[in-house]
C-alpha cells in the first residue's frame, strides 16, 4: 500500500501509457521498488554479522549447492547476478575472513572452484536463520497461501527473465 505522501506514480503515468502497458509498467515499478527495498532491508539485516548482500548471496550459493559446496567463480557470478570483476572481489572478501578457500577442480585439474570454509558454513547458517527470522517478521501479514502465490510468481518472473537474457 502506498505511503499517503508517495505519489502515485502508476496513476500519473496511466495518460502517457496504452491499454496494453498498464499492467505491464504495474509488474515492473513494483518488481524495482521491491527489489531496492529488499537490497536496502537485506544490507541492513546483515550488518551484524558483517557481511554486503553479494557475500550473503555468494555463501548462500556455496551452501545450496549440496554436499561439495563448490562452485565456479562463473557459476557465483551467474548466482549473484553480478559482473566477473565484481564476483571475484566479493570472493577475495570472503577468502581474506576465512569463508570460502580455492580449491583444484578434481574434474579438470586446470581450474580451481571455490569451496564453502567450516567457518563459512558456520556464518551462512547463522545469517540465514538472522534473515529467514527477521523476513518472517516483516511479511507477518501474508499469510501462508498468500506467501506461496507470491514466491511462485516471483520465481516465475524471474526465470523468465532469466531465459530471455541468456538468449542475447
Amino acid at each position: 500500500m502506498a505511503d499517503a505522501d508517495e505519489p502515485d506514480l502508476l496513476g500519473s503515468l496511466a495518460p502517457h501509457l496504452g491499454e496494453g502497458h498498464r499492467s505491464t509498467i504495474g509488474v515492473l515499478v513494483a518488481v524495482l521498488r521491491t527489489g531496492r527495498l529488499l537490497e536496502a532491508w537485506l544490507s541492513s539485516t546483515l550488518a551484524a554479522d558483517g557481511l554486503d548482500t553479494s557475500e550473503f548471496t555468494a555463501l548462500m550459493a556455496l551452501y545450496l549447492r549440496g554436499e561439495s559446496q563448490r562452485l565456479s567463480a562463473g557459476e557465483i557470478s551467474d548466482a549473484l547476478v553480478q559482473t566477473t570483476g565484481g564476483t571475484t572481489k566479493t570472493i577475495r572478501r570472503l577468502e581474506d575472513r576465512g569463508m570460502v578457500k580455492r580449491v583444484i577442480d578434481p574434474g579438470d585439474g586446470r581450474r580451481s572452484l571455490v569451496e564453502l570454509s567450516h567457518d563459512g558454513r558456520e556464518l551462512t547458517v547463522g545469517a540465514l536463520q538472522l534473515v529467514l527470522d527477521a523476513f518472517d517478521l516483516e511479511i507477518g501479514d501474508l499469510d501462508e497461501a498468500e506467501r506461496v502465490e507470491v514466491g511462485a510468481g516471483l520465481v516465475r518472473l524471474s526465470a523468465e527473465l532469466g531465459e530471455r537474457l541468456d538468449r542475447r
